[in-house]
């Protein structure tokens, strides 16, 4: 029989055989409590599971993003009907995440998240970024733990690095581990708790941990993490692929796309530092944050490097599609890069650093190019700008690599088989597979 769109929509991830299943997913930071990619991943793959017919809690810490952004959030994200937020706030404020900084543990928090997590039978428990929640999160169990899977995305570096990124002394990629002496420098005290086997002892208690980049798995076993850490890349949602019907062109000139953070790490610097030999074409850039008034200074003598602060997702789509290509310059071990698949979702190549998982991507796609110096950089400007089908050819290279790897149907289809080796390895069955089963022998 055929089906229209949504009728397809609705059975993704919900085959002949799954009963509808309840998630639960912890993080620090959801929309629009949040930053960076990590919880944009979230927030759409709340909303996937939601139209496949899954019911889908998320618990969040807004103490935790106002300790670090005391004003409201600018963007607003749309709601989702089988997508419950729980926000979970302190009267002491922003002392209650700082408290679980220190020492390892949910502290204010643990009272609401065991709460919640009692509140149904959940099958799932995903845990994110639980920095500011503590590693002990991972030990949580209901009063009645029945048949619950439990999944980690490590979507920084922060099981293996105190400040997340591996970004050593304030001032290059980390080579090695000085985990004190880095932390001091990067301003942050030392969590007396990564001195002691909390992260080991609370790991044992989650069933999978998954990085969105092979490049970071391999990180977390180099780096001594106890144990296996799977690869489920990250994905673009349904309603992001607006390239077929972008909006008007937002930018009259020829240009190339920054969309990121305004933070050191994100390498803008490196773009505004060349563009006055980029004489063709405009840079535009997308984002805030704490670096953007020494960026803004910084660009200030190049009137073709053009700031637009802080965007959603629905206005990125034709900035993407009507750029030349969008560059990811990070100067540090980046876990995925999501930019490079939210460009090739409206078929724009990418200009990447080869640093961390970014030439991943692009290999996996030959969706653009790696460059290593600012020669190679200038040199891949420059082709895309004189070859226009140069720049058509990588665009859909990127877009069929998006469809093959990176879509929802790609996604989900990965997580459900990792969700389903981890319930057979735990269980013996799959306990949310429609069938009768035999109780395990005891």
């Amino acid at each position: 029989m055929k089906r229209d769109y949504e009728e397809e929509e609705a059975l993704d991830g919900l085959g002949e055989n799954i009963r509808p299943l309840n998630f639960l997913h912890l993080t620090t930071f959801y929309p629009p409590y949040s930053f960076g990619g990590d919880a944009v991943y979230l927030y759409r793959l709340c909303h996937a599971l939601g139209d496949a017919g899954h019911r889908v809690d998320v618990v969040h810490c807004v103490d935790s993003y106002h300790l670090l952004h005391p004003a409201k959030p600018g963007l607003q994200f749309a709601q989702h009907p089988n997508v419950e937020t729980h926000e979970l706030r302190s009267r002491l404020k922003g002392l209650s995440p700082l408290l679980t900084y220190h020492i390892g543990r949910p502290g204010l928090k643990a009272k609401p998240l065991r709460r919640i997590l009692n509140s149904k039978q959940f099958d799932v428990l995903h845990f994110h970024n639980i920095s500011l929640l503590g590693p002990q999160t991972m030990a949580l169990e209901p009063d009645d733990p029945n048949h619950l899977v439990k999944m980690y995305t490590a979507h920084e570096h922060w099981l293996i690095c105190p400040t997340h990124v591996l970004w050593k002394l304030n001032s290059r990629p980390c080579d090695k581990p000085e985990c004190l002496r880095c932390t001091l420098a990067s301003k942050r005290p030392p969590q007396l708790w990564r001195y002691s086997r909390l992260l080991e002892t609370a790991s044992n208690h989650v069933d999978q941990f998954v990085s969105p980049s092979r490049f970071s798995a391999g990180m977390h076993m180099q780096r001594g993490f106890p144990r296996p850490v799977g690869h489920l890349p990250y994905f673009i949602g349904r309603r992001d692929r607006d390239w077929q019907d972008p909006a008007p062109r937002p930018h009259g000139k020829p240009y190339f796309l920054f969309v990121g953070r305004l933070e050191t790490i994100k390498g803008l610097q490196t773009l505004i530092s060349i563009w006055d030999r980029v004489p063709d074409a405009d840079l535009l850039v997308a984002g805030t944050g704490t670096q953007e008034v020494q960026l803004r200074a910084m660009a200030s003598s190049n009137p073709r490097i053009k700031f637009l602060g802080e965007k959603n997702p629905q206005d990125l789509g034709a900035l993407y599609y009507y750029a030349v290509a969008c560059i990811v310059p990070s100067i540090t071990f980046e876990t995925f890069g999501i930019v490079c698949i939210e460009a090739f979702v409206r078929k724009t190549p990418v200009i990447v650093r080869d640093l961390g998982a970014l030439p991943e991507v692009v290999q996996d796609s030959q969706g653009g190019f790696v460059y290593r110096t600012d020669e190679g950089l200038l040199d891949a400007i420059g082709r895309l700008l004189a070859m226009p089908r140069l720049r058509d050819e990588l665009g859909q290279n990127g877009y069929e690599a998006f469809l093959k790897y990176w879509s929802t149907e790609a996604h989900l289809k990965i997580y459900f088989r990792m969700l389903r080796q981890a319930a057979q390895r735990k269980f013996g069955f799959v306990p949310w597979e429609v069938k009768q089963h035999l109780p395990l022998p005891t």
